[in-house]
């Protein structure tokens, strides 16, 4: 015996059929266009950085950020956001949206050092982000200023031994690339200097340059003018051969302390959740800024690495990057001031 269905029921069921339908249609279609990344961007992009105007990380962010707003066709900007050792800017990003509209600029001291230099995070920076591409790895440089009394690394390691805890080095900030290569030198070289963190390489050269600090290790790009102007004194570079724009000086290697190597690096990172389509078309179009006539000569000149590898190579990256810095750290009992 068939049953019968009352007329109001059944258009309530038919509604409800054509409902549902155009429900799926709907979540088909925006994982259709999550899948391919076709609705990004749909505004301006956020690049954060966690340190204050000035320093190396700045003048890669904003060197690859002018190409990106090129090539997407919206704006990608700079937000300097320093503080907490790049802690401020990574919880920041970490709550913000999934979309690919908030990226961070990543470098060794917030996802190499942080971890072990802090006792707490509000974020775990191998479970909150989600790797995106190396942008470059620069050259650490170590200077001194002119006044100081030692015109080589071999006099001013000689002048710190006989003089330990008299001079004083700047960085950037706690966790900085500079706070750790001069921390790592100061390892291997058995000298004691003492550290001021500052808020950002900009205000840090401020006082080397004034001669209120002795010694600081920074990026080529915040140091070549001063060099070459002789305000401030290049004695070694942190690389393992000697870099082009400084045939004469020195690697802390050559110096006496075999595998010595340090050099800043950065990259670009979203928060956890970001479409995987979305992080794939940044690294492309990161990739083809890398490789941009303006970048490339703006490298070249500073004599930085370009980067611009698929996600999995900078995630492989920082992790041997975490295994070193999480030994150093620990050996040279470096915490936050």
């Amino acid at each position: 015996m068939s049953r019968s269905v009352r007329p109001d029921r059944r258009d309530s069921l038919l509604a409800l059929s054509a409902l549902s339908a155009a429900s799926m249609l709907s979540l088909s279609a925006y994982a259709q266009a999550q899948s391919h990344g076709a609705d990004w961007p749909r505004h301006p992009i956020r690049l954060v950085v966690p340190f204050a105007p000035g320093g190396t990380s700045e003048i890669v962010a904003r060197a690859v950020a002018v190409e990106l707003s090129k090539q997407l066709g919206q704006s990608v900007y700079v937000e300097n956001k320093p503080g907490g050792a790049g802690v401020t800017a990574m919880t920041d990003v970490a709550k913000a949206v999934p979309d690919g509209h908030t990226v961070v600029l990543g470098h060794v001291g917030t996802l190499a050092v942080n971890p072990w230099m802090l006792k707490s995070q509000p974020y775990d920076v191998n479970r909150d982000f989600s790797p995106v591409t190396l942008l470059a790895k620069v050259p650490n440089l170590f200077v001194i200023h002119p006044d100081l009394p030692a015109k080589n690394f071999r006099e001013f390691v000689d002048y710190a031994k006989r003089h330990p805890g008299k001079l004083n080095y700047g960085s950037a900030g706690n966790a900085s690339a500079g706070h750790l290569a001069m921390e790592y030198l100061k390892l291997v070289a058995g000298i004691r200097l003492e550290h001021i963190p500052y808020r950002g390489t900009g205000p840090q050269l401020v006082d080397l340059l004034a001669g209120r600090i002795d010694v600081a290790s920074a990026g080529m790009p915040a140091l070549a003018q001063h060099i070459r102007s002789a305000k401030l004194r290049a004695i070694a570079v942190g690389t393992l051969d000697r870099i082009p724009a400084l045939p004469d000086v020195p690697t802390v290697a050559e110096m006496g302390y075999a595998g010595f190597e340090t050099s800043q690096w950065y990259g670009l990172l979203v928060p956890a959740g970001t479409p995987q389509a979305i992080i794939h078309r940044l690294q492309q179009e990161s990739a083809k800024a890398l490789r941009a006539a303006s970048v490339v000569e703006r490298f070249a000149a500073d004599n930085a690495i370009a980067g611009g590898g698929p996600p999995s190579e900078f995630a492989a990256f920082i992790r041997a990057e975490q295994a070193t810095w999480s030994d150093i750290v620990r050996r040279a009992n470096i915490r936050a001031d």
